[in-house]
């Protein structure tokens, strides 16, 4: 018995070793119209295995990709489209340069400075005063979010006017948000156990 451990890896595991041998069998074969009728009945049959790929824009494109792949770029026959090469296949891809954020409290998310730009922007004084309070009641909804604990509102004003280098400030009357009105995430185990013991007396009688 032949192990698969003991056999040439497959270069597209993905089509199979029957299919990797097709292509095998028409990189060596040096009539040049048989090839070409061999390579058209691979094609077909690479396009069966895999129908969800002619919902991919150039499928076709795609299938004769994969078999110059794995002819090991040997195959030397005519392609409706251009074909890949070795270098183009092995090349690496740009390094992507993630944003980078400067904000002093990470807790309230990259938005809120442009929030706060955008507050800091207004003319209506009336206006400024309801968004300022708007970000002042989000950023403590955050807060709490983040330490799942209470906070002091002296603590979320204060940030409030460093994060906007004094700014911005509430009216004199404004209160923020209370702790227990902001929605905290339900507590799934105890959900799942109120659940379960309700079935288990459902069961019991």
């Amino acid at each position: 018995m032949e192990y698969n451990t003991k056999r040439n890896k497959l270069i597209i595991p993905e089509y199979g070793r029957h299919v990797q041998k097709m292509v095998n069998h028409a990189a060596s074969i040096s009539d040049k119209k048989e090839q070409k009728k061999c390579v058209t009945a691979i094609i077909s049959f690479m396009g069966h295995l895999n129908p969800h790929l002619r919902d991919i824009a150039d499928y076709k494109h795609k299938l004769w990709d994969h078999l110059y792949i794995m002819s090991d770029f040997k195959l030397d026959i005519e392609s409706p489209f251009e074909k890949p090469s070795p270098e183009k296949l092995s090349e690496k891809p740009e390094k992507l340069n993630y944003p980078k954020s400067n904000i002093k409290y990470s807790y309230y998310g990259n938005q809120i400075q442009t929030m706060i730009k955008t507050a800091i922007a207004m003319e209506n004084k009336e206006e400024k005063y309801i968004i300022t309070g708007m970000i002042a009641n989000h950023m403590k909804k955050c807060y709490l979010t983040w330490s799942k604990s209470s906070v002091d509102n002296a603590t979320i004003l204060k940030h409030l006017n460093e994060l906007s280098n004094g700014q911005l400030k509430t009216k004199e009357d404004f209160v923020l948000i209370e702790d227990h009105k902001i929605a905290k995430k339900p507590n799934n185990k105890h959900i799942w156990k109120k659940k379960n013991n309700s079935r288990n007396k459902k069961k019991r009688n």
